[in-house]
C-alpha cells in the first residue's frame, strides 16, 4: 500500500487517508438521496437512480485513486443533474433515454478532449471572467431550484398572458375536467412569498435553518445531517410517510430489477437511435451535448486547480500540462481521464454527468493527499446501497436546503469577476444570472458567449475573439433560428 499509493512521498499515513476519506464522504454523500429525487422528477425509476448514482460514484472514483492517486472522490455532478431534468427533458422535450445518450457522447467527447490538445483550445477560447461566471451561474440555477422545490414561492398569472394548458391552446370558456397538467404563460408572471401555512413548505424552511446552521458551525457531514434530521421532523408533520419503508417496491432487490430498466437505456430505440432520427433536431442535440461538455469541464478543471495548487496534490507541471501534454504523463492529465470515464459510465448504468465534487476539499483539508482517500470514499458508496428503503422515506423538502446551499456555495466564482468592467460584466451576467432565470444552463451559456462577442465586436476588439468562441456563438445562434422557425 505504500509504494503503491506513495504515502511518504506525499506526506501522509494510512490513518490520515481513512479519516480524509470518512469527511469527504460525509461532505458529499447528500447526493445518494438529492439525485434520485431530481432525475426520478423525468419518468426514471427512483430505485435505479439510487443504485446508479452509487455505481458512478465507486466507479469514477475508484479510477481517480488508483488510476491517477489524487484524493478527489466523485458522483453525478449537481446541476448537471438539475440541467438533464429541467432543461433537457422538460424544456427541450428530450426523454431521459435521450438525455442519458447525450450525456455518455459527452464523456466520449471528454475522453478525446482529454488525450488531445483539442482541451488546451477550449480553455483558452473562453476567457477566464466568463468561466467564472459559468461556474457561478449554475450555483443560481441550483439554488433557484431549491427555493421553487422548496414550495417557497407562488406565482400569479394573468389570464390574458396564459397560451396553452395542457399543451392545447388556452380557452378561457373551456374546462378541464381531467385536470390540468401542465401551464405555459407568455409573460406577466408575479412570483410572491409563500405564507407557510402550508407543512411542506414549512418543513423545507426548518431544512434550511438547520442546515444552514450546521453549514457555517462547520460540522462534519452537516448536509447529509441536514437531510436527516429533516426527513424525521417530517414525519410527525404528516409529511413524511414511514409506511413506504417496508413497501417491497423501495426493496434493494426491487433496486436492481429496476436497475434493468435503466441500464443501457442510453443505447435503445427510445435512446442513441431515437436521438439522431430526426435531423431538424441535430443542431439542438449538438449544442446540449457542447453545454453537457463545456460545464463538466470546467466545473472539474477549476476544482482540481482551485484545491490542488494549495496542497501541492498538482504542481506547476500538471498545470502547464492543461497546455502542452496529450495523454497521460501527469496527475492532472489522469485525473481529468478518470473523471471523463465516470460520465459514460453513469450514463450507462443510468444517470446525469458524474464529475469531480469540490466536497473533495473537505477531505483534502482534513489531510488526504493520495488515492487511497478516494478508495475509502469509494467502499463508503458501495456500503450505502444496503439502505436503498430510506430514499423513498426523504422528501422533496428535505433535499430543497441542499439544493439552495450548495448554489450558495457555488457563486464564490462571483468574486474572480470585475463587476466595474461592463465588457466583463455585461457577458458574466448573462452567463450566470440570465442563467438561473431562464432555468437552463446552455441558454446561459449561450447568452454569456453572444453578448460577449457583441460587447467586443462593438469595442472594435473582435481579434480577441478565439475562432473556437466565434464558432460556438454561431452554433448557438444557428440553433436559436431553428428552433424560432420549426
Amino acid at each position: 500500500m505504500e509504494n503503491f499509493f506513495k504515502l511518504k512521498e506525499n506526506g501522509t499515513t494510512v490513518n490520515t487517508e481513512i479519516m480524509a476519506g470518512l469527511t469527504t464522504f460525509f461532505a458529499m454523500s447528500y447526493i445518494i438521496f438529492v439525485n434520485p429525487a431530481i432525475l426520478s422528477l423525468t419518468g426514471m425509476p427512483t430505485q435505479a437512480v439510487f443504485l446508479s448514482t452509487i455505481i458512478a460514484a465507486v466507479v469514477g472514483t475508484l479510477v481517480m485513486g488508483l488510476f491517477a492517486n489524487v484524493p478527489y472522490a466523485q458522483a453525478p455532478g449537481m446541476g448537471l443533474n438539475a440541467f438533464f431534468t429541467y432543461t433537457v427533458v422538460f424544456a427541450l422535450g428530450f426523454s431521459w433515454q435521450e438525455a442519458l445518450a447525450m450525456v455518455f457522447i459527452c464523456g466520449i467527447v471528454n475522453i478525446l478532449i482529454t488525450v488531445t490538445k483539442v482541451r488546451k483550445l477550449i480553455i483558452h477560447s473562453i476567457p477566464e471572467s466568463l468561466q467564472h461566471a459559468i461556474s457561478a451561474g449554475i450555483g443560481v440555477f441550483v439554488a433557484y431550484i431549491g427555493i421553487k422545490n422548496a414550495g417557497f414561492l407562488q406565482f400569479t398569472s394573468e389570464p390574458g398572458n396564459i397560451e396553452s394548458i395542457n399543451n392545447t391552446p388556452f380557452d378561457a370558456a373551456g374546462s378541464y375536467s381531467e385536470g390540468i397538467s401542465s401551464i405555459v404563460t407568455g409573460g406577466g408572471i408575479v412570483p410572491a412569498l409563500v405564507n407557510f401555512t402550508n407543512p411542506g413548505s414549512l418543513l423545507a424552511l426548518i431544512g434550511l435553518i438547520i442546515t444552514m446552521i450546521l453549514l457555517v458551525k462547520n460540522v462534519k457531514g452537516a448536509i447529509l445531517i441536514g437531510i436527516i434530521l429533516t426527513t424525521i421532523i417530517g414525519i410527525p408533520m404528516g409529511v413524511v410517510d414511514v409506511s413506504v419503508v417496508s413497501n417491497p417496491a423501495n426493496s434493494l432487490g426491487n433496486a436492481f430489477s429496476e436497475l434493468g430498466t435503466t441500464f443501457g437505456a442510453a443505447f435503445g430505440n427510445e435512446g442513441m437511435i431515437s436521438l439522431f432520427t430526426d435531423a431538424a433536431r441535430l443542431p439542438l442535440v449538438i449544442m446540449t451535448i457542447f453545454a453537457f461538455s463545456l460545464s463538466d469541464i470546467f466545473d472539474t478543471i477549476g476544482t482540481f486547480i482551485g484545491t490542488g495548487r494549495k496542497t501541492g496534490i498538482f504542481t506547476a507541471e500538471d498545470e502547464l500540462a492543461l497546455d502542452n501534454s496529450t495523454g497521460f504523463k501527469t496527475k492532472m492529465d489522469k485525473a481529468l481521464f478518470a473523471d471523463a470515464i465516470a460520465t459514460s459510465a453513469g450514463a450507462l448504468f443510468g444517470t446525469s454527468n458524474t464529475t469531480t465534487y469540490v466536497e473533495s476539499a473537505a477531505g483534502i483539508a482534513a489531510g488526504g493527499r493520495t488515492g487511497l482517500t478516494s478508495v475509502v470514499v469509494a467502499v463508503l458508496f458501495l456500503l450505502t446501497s444496503l439502505f436503498s428503503p430510506l430514499v423513498a422515506l426523504v422528501p422533496t423538502q428535505a433535499t430543497s436546503a441542499s439544493l439552495i446551499l450548495v448554489g450558495v456555495m457555488m457563486m464564490s466564482s462571483f468574486l474572480e469577476i470585475n463587476w466595474d468592467n461592463l465588457e466583463e460584466a455585461i457577458p458574466a451576467f448573462f452567463a450566470s444570472i440570465f442563467m438561473g432565470l431562464s432555468y437552463s444552463i446552455s441558454y446561459g451559456i449561450a447568452a454569456g458567449f453572444i453578448f460577449y462577442v457583441i460587447v467586443k465586436v462593438s469595442k472594435g476588439k473582435a481579434k480577441d475573439i478565439h475562432p473556437v468562441l466565434w464558432v460556438s456563438t454561431g452554433l448557438f445562434v444557428l440553433n436559436f433560428l431553428i428552433m424560432a422557425f420549426i
